[in-house]
């Protein structure tokens, strides 16, 4: 377990004498593991590592991508070109059974813990629309509100045969006192586009809730938080075999073929990084537990001074994005609404 020592609430000071305020946030990622085709049971492990963590003094928690509902790593769903079976089915039967209806009675008990224990609260889910899933990190308040969702936008290979694609109505960037929160789901963060609409929003508080528990992805989260001018919390599950269910045909890694109950498959790696590019926490690629750090949140003016990459450093005239923000629906109903008859004629 991976944690800073000291304990601080937010804290404002006033301005004296031009200078500008400082304000100290306490955040905490939660490096932990689906309890696989079971919900009930994924959500009573995150209330209890939710309520450690504001124990702790965190006033935002972040889980990993899919930790409600699971990633699938190495299920195979009977999948191969031109090729379907009845066992994939039905794996994919349980698999929707154990996603989430947003809102619903578990988004409503995600913000009760989020309410209870006084904390922003980001959680990885799998959502269900009818029966399209998709990879969806959702965003609640101390007061218990459910602010809402960001859907990943791209699945990554073999993910796009059992995950829905979002689109723009769904990437926001929350105003709140402790700063600007956002998402960008796993290899979303390789997007240059989806990241500069994310920078264009302001975001300050990057969450990059991930399955790839690589080294070489401690370089692309250092990147990007000197690119934003952001800190980024990168949050990834911590699995043994032994947390999966068993199933012959699985195929967990490609880095070890290991195959006892305690062999790692996904190996964490969960980081909290300042946009000047310093480490506060993390990585932590050995257990489950909580990675925790203090962020000064005046580190943000003092990296944008010499790089804001929608801003100063940015050139529109030459270079420009455009997001389309407007939800993309297969189908659209128009009721017609037939003219009340005019009753002063009679």
């Amino acid at each position: 377990m991976s944690t800073t020592e000291e304990m601080s609430a937010v804290k404002n000071t006033t301005p004296f004498n031009g200078v500008a305020p400082s304000s100290t946030v306490r955040v905490t990622i939660v490096q932990s593991s689906t309890v696989y085709n079971d919900t009930p049971a994924t959500l009573d492990k995150a209330e209890k590592y939710i309520v450690e963590a504001a124990s702790n003094g965190a006033e935002l928690v972040l889980f990993p991508e899919a930790f409600i509902g699971g990633y699938p790593r190495g299920f195979r769903f009977g999948l191969a070109v031109g090729v379907h079976n009845e066992e994939g089915r039905d794996e994919f039967r349980k698999y929707h059974a154990s996603a989430i209806h947003v809102p619903g009675p578990e988004v409503a008990r995600l913000a009760d813990f989020a309410r209870k224990n006084h904390v922003y609260l980001v959680m990885g889910a799998i959502e269900k629309d009818g029966y399209t899933l998709y990879c969806t990190a959702l965003f609640f308040s101390p007061q218990g509100q459910f602010l809402g969702k960001h859907r990943k936008l791209m699945p990554t290979t073999l993910e796009r045969c059992i995950w829905g694609q979002g689109d723009g109505s769904t990437i926001p960037v929350y105003d709140t006192p402790i700063g600007k929160i956002g998402a960008a789901i796993c290899w979303e963060n390789r997007m240059p586009l989806y990241r500069t609409a994310l920078y264009a929003k302001g975001i300050e508080i990057y969450c990059a809730p991930t399955a790839d528990g690589s080294k070489e992805w401690q370089s692309s989260m250092l990147h990007i938080a000197i690119e934003g001018g952001c800190f980024v919390l990168s949050a990834c599950q911590f699995c043994q075999r032994k947390d999966f269910p068993d199933h012959p045909d699985y195929l967990f890694t490609d880095w070890d073929d290991n195959k006892e109950h305690d062999a790692i498959v996904s190996q964490g790696g969960s980081v909290i990084i300042s946009p000047l590019g310093q480490v506060l926490a993390g990585p932590n690629f050995e257990s489950e537990g909580l990675i925790t750090a203090n962020l000064d949140l005046g580190d943000i003016a003092r990296a944008k001074l010499y790089f804001d990459s929608v801003g100063h450093y940015s050139r529109p005239d030459v270079l420009h994005l455009t997001v389309n923000e407007q939800p993309r629906k297969p189908v659209t109903f128009v009721t017609k609404v037939e003219k009340a008859e005019d009753d002063s004629n009679k």
